[in-house]
């Protein structure tokens, strides 16, 4: 199976914009569908945005939509997740995900290959 690990996370002031990038190593990345969670202090894990193995279709929680996009380069075995109008309420880890046999994008269950996760701080 693939192992991933996420970069790109850090300290943005409000209304900033982050780019995550996840690379993935090991087995064929193309058949998998990638995921973005994220996880707050005190907060249970939450889907962020998915995207299936061609590319082709995406998904967002409502509380993204229209402020962040998921792309994916299976040539390069990376997944994206551009953040803009970054509010506090964003700050979390982030975390990429994979799934080769597929299920519900928005439940961490239907994931089997976690990230170490990437830390996103906004302030105010």
């Amino acid at each position: 199976q693939v192992q991933l690990v996420e970069s790109g996370g850090g300290l943005v002031q409000a209304g900033g914009s982050l780019r995550l990038s996840c690379a993935a190593s090991g087995r064929a990345f193309s058949d998998y569908t990638m995921g973005w969670f994220r996880q707050a202090p005190g907060k249970e894990r939450e889907f962020v945005a998915a995207i299936n193995s061609s590319g082709g279709r995406t998904y967002y929680a409502n509380s993204v939509k229209g402020r962040f996009t998921i792309s994916r380069d299976n040539t390069k075995n990376t997944v994206s997740l551009q953040m803009n109008s970054l509010s506090p309420e964003d700050t979390a880890v982030y975390y990429c995900a994979a799934t080769y046999y597929g299920g519900v994008v928005s439940y961490p269950t239907t994931y089997n290959v976690w990230g170490q996760g990437t830390q996103v701080t906004v302030s105010s």
